[in-house]
Protein backbone atom coordinates (compact mmCIF):
# COMPACT_ATOMS: atom_id res chain seq x y z
CA UNK A 1 0.00 0.00 0.00
CA UNK A 2 1.31 3.43 -0.98
CA UNK A 3 1.45 6.33 1.48
CA UNK A 4 2.07 9.75 -0.04
CA UNK A 5 4.31 12.08 1.96
CA UNK A 6 4.25 14.85 -0.67
CA UNK A 7 1.69 15.57 -3.39
CA UNK A 8 1.93 17.62 -6.59
CA UNK A 9 -0.10 20.78 -6.99
CA UNK A 10 -3.16 21.10 -9.22
CA UNK A 11 -2.58 21.13 -12.99
CA UNK A 12 -5.53 23.35 -13.91
CA UNK A 13 -3.35 26.42 -14.46
CA UNK A 14 -1.00 24.35 -16.61
CA UNK A 15 -3.86 23.32 -18.90
CA UNK A 16 -4.82 26.96 -19.45
CA UNK A 17 -1.20 27.85 -20.14
CA UNK A 18 -1.01 25.13 -22.80
CA UNK A 19 -4.10 26.56 -24.49
CA UNK A 20 -2.55 30.04 -24.61
CA UNK A 21 0.72 28.67 -26.01
CA UNK A 22 -1.14 26.76 -28.71
CA UNK A 23 -2.82 29.91 -30.02
CA UNK A 24 0.42 31.89 -30.20
CA UNK A 25 2.24 29.05 -31.97
CA UNK A 26 -0.52 28.53 -34.53
CA UNK A 27 -0.40 32.21 -35.48
CA UNK A 28 3.38 32.21 -35.94
CA UNK A 29 3.34 29.03 -38.05
CA UNK A 30 0.59 30.43 -40.27
CA UNK A 31 2.57 33.63 -40.78
CA UNK A 32 5.81 31.80 -41.63
CA UNK A 33 3.87 29.59 -44.03
CA UNK A 34 2.55 32.67 -45.83
CA UNK A 35 5.48 35.11 -45.69
CA UNK A 36 8.52 32.86 -45.26
CA UNK A 37 11.80 34.63 -44.50
CA UNK A 38 10.09 37.98 -43.95
CA UNK A 39 8.01 36.54 -41.10
CA UNK A 40 10.99 34.65 -39.68
CA UNK A 41 13.01 37.85 -39.46
CA UNK A 42 10.12 39.76 -37.90
CA UNK A 43 9.65 37.20 -35.11
CA UNK A 44 13.39 36.92 -34.49
CA UNK A 45 13.52 40.69 -34.00
CA UNK A 46 10.44 40.61 -31.78
CA UNK A 47 11.36 37.68 -29.52
CA UNK A 48 15.17 37.66 -29.59
CA UNK A 49 16.11 41.19 -30.73
CA UNK A 50 18.18 39.43 -33.38
CA UNK A 51 18.23 40.37 -37.07
CA UNK A 52 21.64 39.78 -38.69
CA UNK A 53 22.24 40.12 -42.40
CA UNK A 54 22.04 36.34 -42.62
CA UNK A 55 20.86 33.89 -39.98
CA UNK A 56 23.01 31.20 -41.56
CA UNK A 57 26.60 31.09 -40.36
CA UNK A 58 29.20 30.91 -43.14
CA UNK A 59 32.15 28.52 -42.95
CA UNK A 60 34.39 31.47 -42.10
CA UNK A 61 32.12 32.64 -39.30
CA UNK A 62 31.96 29.13 -37.86
CA UNK A 63 35.74 28.83 -37.95
CA UNK A 64 36.11 32.16 -36.17
CA UNK A 65 33.51 31.27 -33.51
CA UNK A 66 34.98 27.84 -32.81
CA UNK A 67 38.45 29.39 -32.44
CA UNK A 68 37.12 31.41 -29.49
CA UNK A 69 36.12 28.28 -27.57
CA UNK A 70 38.70 27.06 -25.00
CA UNK A 71 40.62 23.95 -26.02
CA UNK A 72 39.43 22.03 -22.96
CA UNK A 73 35.79 22.68 -23.91
CA UNK A 74 36.44 21.50 -27.47
CA UNK A 75 38.18 18.38 -26.19
CA UNK A 76 35.26 17.61 -23.88
CA UNK A 77 32.76 18.12 -26.71
CA UNK A 78 34.73 15.72 -28.90
CA UNK A 79 34.88 13.12 -26.12
CA UNK A 80 31.16 13.27 -25.41
CA UNK A 81 30.31 13.15 -29.11
CA UNK A 82 32.56 10.11 -29.52
CA UNK A 83 30.53 8.40 -26.78
CA UNK A 84 27.23 9.27 -28.48
CA UNK A 85 28.58 8.24 -31.88
CA UNK A 86 29.78 4.88 -30.60
CA UNK A 87 26.45 4.02 -29.00
CA UNK A 88 24.50 5.13 -32.08
CA UNK A 89 26.80 3.00 -34.24
CA UNK A 90 26.05 -0.04 -32.06
CA UNK A 91 22.35 0.68 -32.49
CA UNK A 92 22.77 0.88 -36.26
CA UNK A 93 24.63 -2.41 -36.36
CA UNK A 94 21.79 -4.06 -34.43
CA UNK A 95 19.38 -3.29 -37.28
CA UNK A 96 19.54 -6.11 -39.81
CA UNK A 97 18.69 -5.86 -43.48
CA UNK A 98 17.66 -9.17 -45.01
CA UNK A 99 16.19 -10.93 -48.01
CA UNK A 100 14.44 -14.27 -47.60
CA UNK A 101 12.94 -16.71 -50.12
CA UNK A 102 9.69 -17.58 -48.36
CA UNK A 103 8.75 -20.18 -51.01
CA UNK A 104 10.32 -21.08 -54.34
CA UNK A 105 10.57 -17.92 -56.44
CA UNK A 106 9.05 -15.58 -53.80
CA UNK A 107 11.58 -13.11 -52.38
CA UNK A 108 10.81 -10.68 -49.54
CA UNK A 109 13.30 -8.17 -48.20
CA UNK A 110 13.87 -5.35 -45.75
CA UNK A 111 16.12 -2.31 -46.04
CA UNK A 112 16.86 0.68 -43.81
CA UNK A 113 17.03 3.94 -45.76
CA UNK A 114 18.05 7.24 -44.12
CA UNK A 115 15.82 10.26 -44.50
CA UNK A 116 17.25 12.94 -46.79
CA UNK A 117 17.19 15.92 -44.41
CA UNK A 118 16.65 16.47 -40.70
CA UNK A 119 16.35 19.56 -38.56
CA UNK A 120 17.88 19.83 -35.10
CA UNK A 121 16.70 22.45 -32.64
CA UNK A 122 19.35 23.13 -29.99
CA UNK A 123 17.90 25.27 -27.17
CA UNK A 124 19.57 28.38 -25.83
CA UNK A 125 18.04 30.96 -23.52
CA UNK A 126 18.90 30.28 -19.91
CA UNK A 127 20.60 26.97 -20.67
CA UNK A 128 22.75 26.60 -23.82
CA UNK A 129 22.22 22.86 -24.24
CA UNK A 130 25.29 21.81 -26.19
CA UNK A 131 24.41 18.18 -25.41
CA UNK A 132 21.34 18.43 -27.62
CA UNK A 133 23.63 18.94 -30.60
CA UNK A 134 25.31 15.63 -29.87
CA UNK A 135 22.00 13.79 -29.60
CA UNK A 136 20.30 15.21 -32.68
CA UNK A 137 23.19 15.78 -35.09
CA UNK A 138 25.64 12.98 -34.33
CA UNK A 139 22.86 10.38 -34.27
CA UNK A 140 21.43 11.62 -37.57
CA UNK A 141 24.84 11.51 -39.21
CA UNK A 142 25.49 7.95 -38.00
CA UNK A 143 22.17 6.99 -39.60
CA UNK A 144 23.38 8.47 -42.90
CA UNK A 145 21.25 11.63 -43.12
CA UNK A 146 22.73 13.68 -45.96
CA UNK A 147 21.69 17.17 -44.78
CA UNK A 148 21.33 18.14 -41.12
CA UNK A 149 20.15 21.69 -40.48
CA UNK A 150 20.58 23.11 -37.00
CA UNK A 151 19.05 26.14 -35.32
CA UNK A 152 19.97 27.68 -32.00
CA UNK A 153 18.95 31.08 -30.62
CA UNK A 154 21.32 33.88 -29.67
CA UNK A 155 21.69 34.32 -25.92
CA UNK A 156 20.93 37.91 -24.91
CA UNK A 157 22.14 39.12 -28.28
CA UNK A 158 25.37 37.11 -28.15
CA UNK A 159 26.50 34.16 -30.25
CA UNK A 160 26.61 30.97 -28.12
CA UNK A 161 30.10 29.92 -29.20
CA UNK A 162 30.20 26.57 -27.38
CA UNK A 163 26.85 25.56 -28.88
CA UNK A 164 27.99 26.52 -32.39
CA UNK A 165 31.17 24.50 -31.83
CA UNK A 166 29.12 21.50 -30.69
CA UNK A 167 26.89 21.64 -33.77
CA UNK A 168 29.89 22.04 -36.07
CA UNK A 169 31.90 19.21 -34.50
CA UNK A 170 28.82 16.98 -34.60
CA UNK A 171 28.67 17.37 -38.38
CA UNK A 172 25.88 19.89 -38.99
CA UNK A 173 25.65 20.95 -42.62
CA UNK A 174 23.86 24.25 -42.00
CA UNK A 175 23.96 26.24 -38.78
CA UNK A 176 21.46 29.05 -38.23
CA UNK A 177 21.45 31.49 -35.32
CA UNK A 178 17.68 31.44 -35.03
CA UNK A 179 15.41 30.36 -32.22
CA UNK A 180 11.85 29.75 -31.16
CA UNK A 181 8.76 28.83 -33.14
CA UNK A 182 10.06 30.76 -36.14
CA UNK A 183 13.09 28.45 -36.36
CA UNK A 184 11.06 25.28 -36.07
CA UNK A 185 8.49 26.49 -38.60
CA UNK A 186 11.18 27.59 -41.05
CA UNK A 187 12.85 24.17 -41.00
CA UNK A 188 9.55 22.32 -41.28
CA UNK A 189 8.03 24.45 -44.02
CA UNK A 190 11.12 25.71 -45.84
CA UNK A 191 11.76 29.35 -46.76
CA UNK A 192 13.82 31.11 -49.36
CA UNK A 193 16.97 30.70 -47.26
CA UNK A 194 16.23 27.66 -45.08
CA UNK A 195 15.74 24.30 -46.72
CA UNK A 196 12.77 22.13 -45.79
CA UNK A 197 13.58 19.08 -43.67
CA UNK A 198 11.84 15.72 -43.33
CA UNK A 199 12.11 15.32 -39.56
CA UNK A 200 12.47 17.71 -36.62
CA UNK A 201 14.29 16.70 -33.46
CA UNK A 202 15.48 18.29 -30.27
CA UNK A 203 14.05 19.71 -27.04
CA UNK A 204 12.83 23.24 -26.42
CA UNK A 205 10.49 25.33 -24.35
CA UNK A 206 6.71 24.98 -24.37
CA UNK A 207 6.42 27.03 -27.57
CA UNK A 208 8.97 24.94 -29.46
CA UNK A 209 7.34 21.71 -28.27
CA UNK A 210 3.91 22.95 -29.35
CA UNK A 211 5.26 24.02 -32.74
CA UNK A 212 6.59 20.52 -33.34
CA UNK A 213 3.24 19.07 -32.30
CA UNK A 214 1.31 21.29 -34.70
CA UNK A 215 3.71 20.60 -37.59
CA UNK A 216 3.70 16.83 -37.10
CA UNK A 217 2.33 15.23 -40.25
CA UNK A 218 3.89 17.75 -42.57
CA UNK A 219 7.19 16.59 -41.13
CA UNK A 220 8.16 13.82 -38.77
CA UNK A 221 9.20 14.64 -35.23
CA UNK A 222 11.24 12.83 -32.64
CA UNK A 223 8.75 13.01 -29.76
CA UNK A 224 5.89 15.01 -28.28
CA UNK A 225 8.09 16.53 -25.61
CA UNK A 226 7.03 17.88 -22.24
CA UNK A 227 8.95 19.03 -19.18
CA UNK A 228 11.90 16.92 -18.04
CA UNK A 229 10.94 14.22 -15.52
CA UNK A 230 12.82 12.16 -12.94
CA UNK A 231 11.58 9.28 -10.82
CA UNK A 232 13.80 7.63 -8.21
CA UNK A 233 13.09 4.18 -6.79
CA UNK A 234 14.96 3.76 -3.51
CA UNK A 235 15.10 1.10 -0.83
CA UNK A 236 16.50 1.25 2.70
CA UNK A 237 20.07 0.99 1.40
CA UNK A 238 19.87 4.25 -0.56
CA UNK A 239 21.84 7.31 0.53
CA UNK A 240 19.20 10.01 1.17
CA UNK A 241 21.66 12.77 0.27
CA UNK A 242 22.31 11.20 -3.14
CA UNK A 243 18.57 10.81 -3.64
CA UNK A 244 18.01 14.49 -2.88
CA UNK A 245 20.83 15.73 -5.11
CA UNK A 246 19.69 13.58 -8.04
CA UNK A 247 16.06 14.69 -7.75
CA UNK A 248 17.12 18.34 -7.80
CA UNK A 249 19.47 17.72 -10.73
CA UNK A 250 16.45 17.32 -12.99
CA UNK A 251 14.11 19.73 -11.21
CA UNK A 252 16.42 22.55 -12.29
CA UNK A 253 15.37 22.04 -15.93
CA UNK A 254 12.28 24.15 -15.34
CA UNK A 255 9.57 25.12 -12.87
CA UNK A 256 7.23 22.45 -14.26
CA UNK A 257 9.66 19.49 -14.13
CA UNK A 258 8.22 16.62 -12.05
CA UNK A 259 10.56 14.99 -9.51
CA UNK A 260 9.17 11.84 -7.89
CA UNK A 261 10.55 9.58 -5.17
CA UNK A 262 9.17 6.10 -4.50
CA UNK A 263 10.79 4.40 -1.53
CA UNK A 264 10.30 1.30 0.56
CA UNK A 265 11.81 3.21 3.49
CA UNK A 266 9.98 6.09 5.13
CA UNK A 267 13.23 6.95 6.91
CA UNK A 268 15.07 7.36 3.59
CA UNK A 269 12.16 9.29 2.09
CA UNK A 270 11.90 11.78 4.96
CA UNK A 271 15.66 12.23 5.13
CA UNK A 272 15.80 12.93 1.39
CA UNK A 273 13.03 15.52 1.73
CA UNK A 274 14.93 17.19 4.57
CA UNK A 275 18.10 17.33 2.46
CA UNK A 276 16.14 18.93 -0.39
CA UNK A 277 14.80 21.59 1.97
CA UNK A 278 18.37 22.36 3.08
CA UNK A 279 19.93 22.31 -0.39
CA UNK A 280 17.36 24.36 -2.31
CA UNK A 281 17.89 27.83 -0.78
CA UNK A 282 21.54 27.99 -1.81
CA UNK A 283 21.15 26.19 -5.14
CA UNK A 284 22.12 28.55 -8.02
CA UNK A 285 19.15 27.25 -10.03
CA UNK A 286 16.68 27.51 -7.16
CA UNK A 287 14.43 29.78 -9.23
CA UNK A 288 13.71 26.73 -11.42
CA UNK A 289 14.26 23.78 -9.09
CA UNK A 290 12.35 25.38 -6.19
CA UNK A 291 8.99 25.78 -7.94
CA UNK A 292 9.44 22.40 -9.66
CA UNK A 293 9.85 20.62 -6.33
CA UNK A 294 7.15 22.69 -4.62
CA UNK A 295 4.50 22.21 -7.31
CA UNK A 296 5.49 18.97 -9.05
CA UNK A 297 7.47 17.02 -6.47
CA UNK A 298 5.98 13.82 -5.09
CA UNK A 299 7.12 11.34 -2.44
CA UNK A 300 5.54 7.89 -2.03
CA UNK A 301 6.35 5.23 0.54
CA UNK A 302 5.43 1.64 -0.42
CA UNK A 303 5.57 -1.72 1.32
CA UNK A 304 8.06 -3.47 -0.96
CA UNK A 305 10.01 -3.12 -4.20
CA UNK A 306 7.45 -5.01 -6.28
CA UNK A 307 4.91 -2.34 -5.37
CA UNK A 308 7.51 0.35 -6.04
CA UNK A 309 8.12 -0.98 -9.56
CA UNK A 310 4.39 -1.22 -10.29
CA UNK A 311 3.85 2.37 -9.17
CA UNK A 312 6.88 3.54 -11.16
CA UNK A 313 5.48 1.81 -14.25
CA UNK A 314 2.20 3.69 -13.75
CA UNK A 315 4.12 6.99 -13.90
CA UNK A 316 5.98 5.88 -17.08
CA UNK A 317 8.57 8.54 -16.35
CA UNK A 318 11.18 9.90 -18.72
CA UNK A 319 14.13 9.08 -16.42
CA UNK A 320 13.95 6.32 -13.81
CA UNK A 321 16.84 5.99 -11.39
CA UNK A 322 17.17 2.80 -9.34
CA UNK A 323 18.95 3.21 -5.99
CA UNK A 324 18.54 -0.22 -4.44
CA UNK A 325 20.70 -3.12 -3.29
CA UNK A 326 19.99 -5.06 -6.51
CA UNK A 327 19.40 -2.35 -9.16
CA UNK A 328 19.53 -4.70 -12.18
CA UNK A 329 16.38 -6.36 -10.87
CA UNK A 330 14.53 -3.40 -12.40
CA UNK A 331 15.45 -4.60 -15.89
CA UNK A 332 13.08 -7.53 -15.37
CA UNK A 333 10.52 -5.86 -13.13
CA UNK A 334 9.96 -2.56 -14.95
CA UNK A 335 8.50 -1.92 -18.40
CA UNK A 336 7.51 1.76 -18.76
CA UNK A 337 10.36 4.27 -18.81
CA UNK A 338 12.30 6.43 -21.22
CA UNK A 339 15.69 5.46 -19.81
CA UNK A 340 16.75 3.42 -16.79
CA UNK A 341 19.73 4.39 -14.61
CA UNK A 342 20.91 1.50 -12.47
CA UNK A 343 22.71 1.92 -9.17
CA UNK A 344 24.37 4.73 -7.25
CA UNK A 345 27.33 4.85 -9.65
CA UNK A 346 24.97 5.98 -12.42
CA UNK A 347 22.87 9.13 -12.54
CA UNK A 348 20.45 10.79 -14.92
CA UNK A 349 22.89 13.64 -15.47
CA UNK A 350 25.33 11.17 -17.06
CA UNK A 351 22.65 10.29 -19.60
CA UNK A 352 21.85 13.95 -20.17
CA UNK A 353 25.42 15.05 -20.76
CA UNK A 354 28.18 12.51 -21.25
CA UNK A 355 27.62 8.76 -21.20
CA UNK A 356 26.54 8.23 -24.82
CA UNK A 357 22.90 7.13 -24.74
CA UNK A 358 20.42 9.58 -26.23
CA UNK A 359 18.80 12.08 -23.86
CA UNK A 360 15.80 12.92 -26.07
CA UNK A 361 13.23 10.77 -24.27
CA UNK A 362 9.44 10.37 -23.89
CA UNK A 363 7.62 12.43 -21.25
CA UNK A 364 4.06 12.78 -19.91
CA UNK A 365 3.49 9.03 -19.87
CA UNK A 366 4.52 8.48 -23.48
CA UNK A 367 7.02 5.85 -22.31
CA UNK A 368 4.03 3.50 -22.23
CA UNK A 369 4.10 3.35 -26.04
CA UNK A 370 7.41 4.69 -27.32
CA UNK A 371 11.11 4.84 -26.61
CA UNK A 372 13.40 7.81 -27.07
CA UNK A 373 15.32 9.24 -29.99
CA UNK A 374 17.71 6.73 -31.54
CA UNK A 375 19.50 6.07 -34.78
CA UNK A 376 16.47 4.17 -36.12
CA UNK A 377 14.35 7.32 -35.96
CA UNK A 378 16.35 8.71 -38.87
CA UNK A 379 15.89 5.54 -40.90
CA UNK A 380 12.86 4.32 -42.80
CA UNK A 381 12.53 0.56 -42.63
CA UNK A 382 11.12 -0.35 -46.04
CA UNK A 383 10.25 -3.65 -47.65
CA UNK A 384 10.44 -5.03 -51.19
CA UNK A 385 8.91 -8.05 -52.90
CA UNK A 386 9.74 -10.00 -56.03
CA UNK A 387 8.03 -13.11 -57.43
CA UNK A 388 10.12 -14.78 -60.14
CA UNK A 389 8.37 -18.18 -60.28
CA UNK A 390 5.31 -18.26 -62.53
CA UNK A 391 3.62 -21.08 -60.65
CA UNK A 392 4.11 -19.28 -57.32
CA UNK A 393 2.65 -16.09 -58.77
CA UNK A 394 -0.35 -17.97 -60.14
CA UNK A 395 -1.00 -19.58 -56.75
CA UNK A 396 -0.70 -16.24 -54.99
CA UNK A 397 -3.00 -14.73 -57.61
CA UNK A 398 -5.74 -17.22 -56.88
CA UNK A 399 -5.37 -16.65 -53.14
CA UNK A 400 -5.38 -12.88 -53.67
CA UNK A 401 -8.60 -13.12 -55.66
CA UNK A 402 -10.39 -15.03 -52.93
CA UNK A 403 -9.01 -12.91 -50.07
CA UNK A 404 -9.84 -9.64 -51.81
CA UNK A 405 -13.42 -10.63 -52.56
CA UNK A 406 -13.99 -11.40 -48.89
CA UNK A 407 -13.40 -7.67 -48.40
CA UNK A 408 -15.34 -6.68 -51.55
CA UNK A 409 -12.19 -5.29 -53.23
CA UNK A 410 -12.86 -6.38 -56.79
CA UNK A 411 -9.99 -4.39 -58.30
CA UNK A 412 -7.50 -6.07 -55.99
CA UNK A 413 -8.98 -9.45 -56.83
CA UNK A 414 -8.59 -8.86 -60.56
CA UNK A 415 -4.86 -8.09 -60.20
CA UNK A 416 -4.52 -11.56 -58.72
CA UNK A 417 -6.85 -13.10 -61.32
CA UNK A 418 -4.69 -11.81 -64.18
CA UNK A 419 -1.57 -13.56 -62.83
CA UNK A 420 -3.47 -16.78 -62.25
CA UNK A 421 -4.80 -16.63 -65.79
CA UNK A 422 -1.53 -15.65 -67.46
CA UNK A 423 0.73 -18.07 -65.60
CA UNK A 424 -1.59 -21.05 -65.01
CA UNK A 425 -4.42 -20.68 -67.49
CA UNK A 426 -7.08 -20.00 -64.86
CA UNK A 427 -10.41 -18.74 -66.24
CA UNK A 428 -10.93 -15.00 -66.39
CA UNK A 429 -14.72 -14.65 -66.70
CA UNK A 430 -14.82 -10.91 -66.13
CA UNK A 431 -12.56 -10.32 -69.18
CA UNK A 432 -13.03 -13.45 -71.31
CA UNK A 433 -13.99 -11.41 -74.36
CA UNK A 434 -10.98 -9.06 -74.26
CA UNK A 435 -8.09 -11.07 -72.81
CA UNK A 436 -6.59 -14.35 -73.89
CA UNK A 437 -3.49 -15.21 -71.87
CA UNK A 438 -0.44 -16.19 -73.92
CA UNK A 439 0.70 -19.79 -73.47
Amino acid sequence: MSRQLKEAASTAALRQERSDVSEVVAAVIADVRERGDEAVRQYSEKFDSWSPESFRLSAGQIEEIVARVPDEVLDDLRTVQANVRAFAQHQLESMREFEVETRPGVFLGQRHLPIAASGAYVPGGRYPLTASAHMTVVTAKVAGVERVTTCTPPIRGEIPAATVAAMHLAGADDIFLLGGVQAVAAMALGTGTIGKVDLLAGPGNAYVAEAKRQLFGEVGIDLFAGPTEILVVADGSADPFVVAVDLLSQAEHGPDSPAVLISTSEEVARAAMAHIDRLLPDMPTNDMAGPAWRDHGQVHVVDDLDEAYRLADAFASEHVQILTERPREALEKMHNYGALFLGEGTCVSYGDKVIGTNHVLPTRGAARYTGGLWVGKYLRTVTYQEVTDRAASAELGELCGRASRIELFEGHARSGDVRAAKYAGAPLPWAADVYAPAR
